[in-house]
Order: C-alpha cells, then structure tokens, then sequence
C-alpha cells in the first residue's frame, strides 16, 4: 500500500475526530452558558408555568426560573396588567412547594385581597415599601439571595447594566426568580436580564350566560430573550390558567429598540 495514502487517511482519521470532538465541546459550552442564564434542560422535569406557545420560545421550551426577568410598564394599566400576569406566574410558580415571594416598591398599589383571584394566598406576598430607588435595588438583591423564597419582584424606574448584570449573578447562585418592573418612560437602556417583556391590557370578553365582566385578558410582548425568538401573542386567565382565546401564530418581534 503507498505510505503517502497511508498519511492521509490517518490526517483525515484525526481531522474528522477532531471534529467530532470540537462539535462534543461546543454543545456542551453552550449547555452550561444556558444553565448559568436560568435556562434549564426540558430533561430535566422542569415545572411547566401553563403558558404553551409562549414557553416555547425560550430554550429548551422551558421557562427561565432563576433568572432575571423585566417588565417595561410606562403607565399605570400596564403595571396592573403587568401585575396581574405576574401572579399567574406566581401560581404556577409556588404550585407545587409552600413558596413565598418578596415585592418591593415605593407606592404599593397592588390589592392583596385580588390575588386571590390568581390562586394566590396574600399571605405568601411579603410587601416591603421603600421610599428611595438605591434602597428598593438593595432589598431586591438581599431578597434574592435568600434560597426560602420563590421570587422576588421589585418596581423599579430604572436600572444599568452593572447592576442588573450583579442581579443576575446573585440568582445564578440562589435559583431564586426575580422580576423587574421598569416604571419610568424614559429611553430604555439595555440590560442583563434574561428576557423583556411588555403587559398591555385588552378588553376582556364576556362570556355567554355570564354576568359582569369577562376574564382578564392581555397582549403579551417578549421584546427579547437570550437565545429564544421574541414574539406576541394574546393571553387570558381562565379557570386557575393561562390560555389563548384565539389561535393565532407567533408575530414576530422585528425592528424595535429593545436595547
């Protein structure tokens, strides 16, 4: 057999191992960058929050728990539908352990009573009210830390990067899930946060045979998500769950200064 042969399936032999290898090294680089982003594997038995085609925009189909979410809300109505989005979340969240979550803000404008209508017990919310900015920042950071809690949720009019990049290190460590909700309508400045959503309320729909008004009802936005595909779609609370009142596909998310 010519030698010269011989050299050359064994450099193509190692090129193609070398490949192979490459390829093994990568996959899992990128798994470990997802799991220090709050992005778990679907094998793993993730709980599932109920949110179908939303969920299944992130990684894996699995909704970032640990992680750092914000939540744009310039006006009043968006923060009550932004809040009352995040406490389905927080049902389903909670389900399954005796969770507590921590909700920081200057003016609390958030009805205990009314969560009840989520399935949320008041007595699982902490409420902690601050008057200065830098001091609501620090309790969200010292809240996240804690591993008894489920979440921690903080009103917020702005943030940098820097610190929402030190939020992001803090849960990497605790698995606790934070919420921000960015209150001013200022120009929006990036951030580190695993993903940007926006809560618009839309009128709910009466239901035949049903008095008063109907279920609540919102357009959800995911401006951005870290390794996921940003979308919109209409979502309503019925019966102790999210579900899609009409069956529309994904929108994409195109053209926007998300930061």
């Amino acid at each position: 057999m010519n030698t010269n042969n011989i050299s050359i399936n064994f450099v193509a032999i190692l090129i193609m191992k070398n490949q192979e290898f490459n390829k093994d090294l990568i996959a899992k680089l990128q798994n470990d960058i997802l799991l220090l982003q709050g992005f778990k594997p679907a094998s793993n038995g993730n709980q599932q929050l109920g949110l179908g085609q939303i969920e299944s925009v992130f990684p894996n189909a699995v909704f970032p728990t640990g992680a750092i979410h914000e939540f744009i809300c310039t006006k009043n109505e968006d923060t009550a539908a932004t809040q009352g989005f995040l406490t389905g979340i927080l049902k389903m969240l909670m389900l399954e352990e005796d969770g507590y979550c921590l909700y920081i803000s200057k003016n609390r404008n958030l009805f205990p009573t009314a969560l009840q209508a989520y399935g949320v017990q008041p007595h699982h919310i902490i409420f902690v009210d601050l008057e200065r900015e830098r001091d609501i920042l620090w309790a969200m950071e010292e809240g996240l830390k804690c591993k008894q809690l489920t979440a921690v949720i903080a009103e917020l009019r702005e943030i940098t990067f820097a610190q929402s990049r030190r939020l992001q290190l803090t849960v990497a460590q605790s698995q606790v899930t934070g919420f921000l909700l960015r209150t001013s309508s200022a120009k929006i400045t990036p951030t580190a946060c695993v993903a940007r959503w926006k809560i618009t309320p839309l009128e709910s729909e009466q239901k035949e045979g049903l008095p008063g008004l109907g279920f609540p009802k919102w357009q959800v936005e995911l401006l951005r998500v870290k390794n996921g595909n940003p979308g919109i779609w209409q979502i309503e609370w019925a019966a102790d769950r999210f579900t899609f009142p009409t069956a529309t596909a994904v929108v994409p998310v195109q053209h926007r200064q998300i930061g």
